[in-house]
Order: structure tokens, then sequence, then C-alpha cells
């Protein structure tokens, strides 16, 4: 089991690197694109960005599932832990949203704005760090 765990973590710290680093290719294609530069590049990172941290997901919550079936369910903190991991999919969701608009040429929002969505996964993760590790309840 501790090799399921061990690939688990491994999955979830790469898609938490796609996930936060997808929001920044999104500022600099706003803003590239602005300032009148070549950004398309940019839309190419992006698409292949989100296709590798959307595969980095789905092993996080197979692995996360198996080693809820060898573990078992239980303790309130997995039960919280789930909430926030929900939220976490959902911000997963809103990135592909945005990634849509930005292959259509429809990306409207400011860099400004999207300096500021690429703190939330933070807000998200952090909690489940600290379920995981103090397991308070």
């Amino acid at each position: 089991m501790l090799w399921v765990k061990t690939f688990h973590i491994l999955a979830m710290t790469s898609w938490m690197a796609g996930i936060f680093y997808l929001p920044r290719i999104f500022v600099h294609y706003v803003e590239g694109r602005e300032a009148g530069q070549d950004v398309s590049r940019l839309a190419i990172m992006a698409r292949k960005l989100y296709g590798f941290m959307t595969i980095m997901a789905v092993f996080t919550l197979a692995l996360g599932l198996w080693l809820w079936l060898g573990f078992g369910f239980s303790g309130g903190w997995l039960h919280a832990k789930l909430v926030f991991v929900a939220l976490l999919l959902g911000y997963h969701g809103w990135c592909r949203a945005y990634l849509k608009r930005l292959q259509a040429g429809t990306l409207d929002r400011s860099g400004r704005y999207f300096r500021l969505f690429n703190e939330l996964p933070l807000l998200i993760f952090v909690p489940i760090l600290i379920l995981v590790v103090v397991k308070p309840f």
C-alpha cells in the first residue's frame, strides 16, 4: 500500500504543478496579446499542459480511491479533505473553460485577474495538506 500512496502523492504533485502553472500561461497570453506579441505558442502550451494535468488528476483520483478501499473511509478529516478535492476538481474545470476561450481567441480577462485566479488553488491545497498531515478530527 505504500507504493500506492507514493504514486498517489507523485500524481497529485504533478497535477498541482499544472494547476499552478496553467493560469500563469493565461497571464502571459492576455498580456502578450495586448502587447501585440505572437502568443500562438502559449495556446499550444496551455492545451498540452491541460491534457497532462488532466491525466495526472485521473491518476490521483484513481490511486486515492485505491487507498480508500485499502484503508477504509473513516475519520472526519477524510470527509473534509474530499470536499476540498471536489473544489479542486471544480477549479480544474474552470481552467478548462478558460482554455476553451483562449483557443477561441476570446479570453478577455486581464493579467491581474489571472494572477488572482492563480492564488485560488493554494487556498484549496493548504487545507488538504493540513487535513492529511495533522488529521485534526
